[in-house]
């Protein structure tokens, strides 16, 4: 993972000129309740503090993108379609709290129970960063300054291979921890903290 002292704010070689920056998240778990195979909108419960640390974020220049392995899609139990329409109904409830999300990626395989066209490791699949790298390649996002909220190892491996600044895992999931780099928090709120501190010290030079 990136260094985290004051060359992590050098943005092309200019300290307090930040270049885009990303805040990266996990959908179940992070956004909102994990539930297993979360299809209708009247089941979702979104996590504590999460408009808050996505209106935070925006304030400070972060694009924000959604990561989300969705096996269920591969392995049949619902559409590719009961997925987009779940997720149009999210972005909705972003914007009513008056945040938009840049970039929504999800993996819908599986190598070992996906059916099909579904049956197959992929790149986008968590632990792997390809969805990571997607969103700093589609909106010019610097992945070394950038930061990833998860809740499981998978998220810890992507945020690892993708090279970036700090990963936070929100605890609860991941009973016996994980490999790889990462800070384990209690809740949003200890990122959004996080993320106003470090702009600071960052502006400060």
């Amino acid at each position: 993972m990136a260094d985290d002292g004051l060359e992590g704010c050098v943005a092309r070689g200019r300290v307090g000129a930040v270049s885009a920056r990303g805040l990266f998240l996990d959908r179940d778990g992070v956004i909102n309740h994990e539930i297993g195979y979360l299809v209708r909108p009247e089941d979702v419960r979104f996590v504590p503090g999460i408009f808050s640390l996505c209106r935070t974020a925006r304030r400070l220049g972060y694009r924000i993108f959604v990561v989300t392995n969705q096996a269920g899609i591969g392995r049949g139990l619902y559409s590719e379609e009961e997925y987009q329409s779940l997720m149009g109904w999210m972005r909705g409830e972003f914007a009513r709290e008056g945040v938009e999300l840049d970039g929504v990626y999800h993996s819908p395989y599986h190598p070992e129970h996906g059916l099909g066209e579904y049956k197959r490791e992929h790149e986008d699949r968590k632990p792997g960063p390809g969805m990571l790298l997607r969103g700093a390649r589609e909106f010019g996002v610097e992945l070394q300054e950038s930061v990833m909220v998860g809740d499981r190892c998978s998220d810890v491996g992507a945020a690892n291979a993708a090279g970036l600044l700090r990963m936070f895992l929100l605890r609860g999931t991941e009973e016996r921890g994980c490999d790889g780099a990462y800070v384990e928090v209690d809740g949003l709120e200890v990122v959004e903290r996080w993320l106003v501190e470090r702009d600071e010290e960052c502006m400060r030079g």
